[in-house]
């Protein structure tokens, strides 16, 4: 039984989580009775059995458990009496309210996004609360570090905390204003599950799954060209996951990804989106690197891709949003059109900036055009500096895999 509760953690938990803070109106309060709920599914589960609905008996609990905390310290602080009469006074939650499309990970995910916080605690916030990713990985999304990462996440929880900021989704007036915060949260979930920043695990299909269940909900919710731009861009990314890895689980490089592997009915879908969106002709950044993933998916080989058409579309991209990242991906683009020489000279002016100097990917990227360009000592030297800042084993052993070659020739 301890198994299944532990299964039902890594499912559930953060979907009772966003139960819990609505009904308790508290963040510390809320997580505090999520512990407690599973302690007591633990205890008490395999004598009584698991009951029919999990998450619902888990919610009740967690909200019983911290009405019993709020009681034993109201002796300290009167108030907190009255907070837990008002508790005791509410109806219990309906297990099948839990299932509605305006789900309470979405109604957390507005909260978190709320314009007087910050954009970077906004995301970090939802990243912790909703997909319970750690503050390292939340750090390695920001390029940033985890005590940074950790500040936010405080700030933010004392901020919504102070201003009595509502759980709720807002209005349709008030929804595209919030959207944009909304959309990199979501994507950034979807990164962290695409290509895993540390551990041993490349991909965490969980994540990925998580980001496109919320993509779906919210184009329901809100179907903005830009929401759809977003979806069809995880789904032509998903696509890809069959062949992204070898039987090894090392990554495979999109060059010599056997594309016969590619899931077809993610790329009609996510290709319909795309049109879709850039039809509208209010599209943005997630449109258009949705388009030039599209590229990459009508395409039968990496010789075949139509390079002109996606560094064209990467220079859109950079004129809505540009960013070192987005300058690093034009530059291998540029690369398979103009050579390895062309794409070089940008990649090696991005490092000299400092912005990517600690990005590994970025040093990959010179290592390989490096080697592309037999510059052999320059490429070793880079492929170490990859491997130094990578926080992948994967992706580390893989790094090493391509020195070993390289030593090898």
């Amino acid at each position: 039984m301890r198994s299944e509760v532990e299964a039902l953690f890594r499912s559930e938990s953060r979907r009772v989580l966003a139960t819990l803070i609505r009904l308790l109106g508290n963040f510390e309060l809320a997580e505090e009775a999520l512990q407690d709920a599973f302690i007591a599914a633990v205890e008490q589960w395999p004598s009584a059995g698991m009951p029919d609905h999990p998450r619902a008996w888990l919610v009740s609990a967690g909200r019983f458990k911290a009405i019993d905390s709020l009681r034993r310290r109201a002796r300290f602080d009167a108030s907190l009496s009255e907070l837990a009469l008002q508790l005791e006074a509410q109806t219990q939650t309906d297990p099948a309210d839990l299932e509605s499309v305006e789900d309470d990970r979405l109604r957390l995910i507005f909260t978190c996004c709320h314009p007087a916080l910050t954009d970077d605690a906004q995301v970090a916030l939802t990243l912790r609360e909703i997909c319970d990713l750690t503050t390292e990985e939340i750090a390695r999304a920001f390029l940033t570090t985890p005590s940074t990462v950790a500040q936010r996440i405080v700030r933010a929880k004392n901020k919504i905390r102070d201003a009595h900021i509502p759980y709720e989704v807002p209005s349709h007036a008030e929804l595209p204003e919030r959207l944009q915060a909304v959309l990199r949260v979501i994507y950034l979930v979807f990164n962290e599950g695409h290509f895993a920043s540390s551990g041993d695990a490349l991909i965490r299909s969980d994540l990925s799954a998580e980001a496109l269940r919320l993509g779906r909900l919210l184009l329901d919710l809100l179907p903005e060209p830009e929401v759809a731009g977003l979806l069809g861009l995880m789904l032509l990314s998903e696509s890809r996951r069959p062949a992204r890895l070898s039987a090894s689980g090392e990554p495979v490089l999109l060059d010599r990804q056997d594309r016969s592997l590619w899931d077809r009915s993610l790329i009609v879908e996510g290709e319909a989106l795309v049109e879709q969106a850039l039809r509208s002709g209010r599209f943005g950044v997630y449109s258009v690197q949705a388009a030039i993933a599209a590229v990459h998916a009508d395409a039968a080989s990496s010789d075949a891709t139509d390079w002109v058409q996606i560094v064209g579309l990467y220079d859109v991209l950079a004129g809505l949003a540009s960013s070192p990242v987005v300058e690093l991906n034009r530059a291998v683009a540029l690369a398979m059109r103009d050579g390895p020489e062309a794409g070089l000279v940008l990649v090696d002016g991005l490092l000299a900036s400092g912005e990517l100097q600690d990005y590994h990917l970025a040093w990959s990227a010179r290592a390989d055009l490096c080697r592309r360009l037999g510059r052999i000592d320059e490429a070793r030297a880079a492929y170490i500096k990859a491997i130094e800042r990578s926080r992948q084993r994967v992706d580390q052993q893989f790094l090493q895999r391509c020195l070993d070659e390289l030593e090898r020739a």
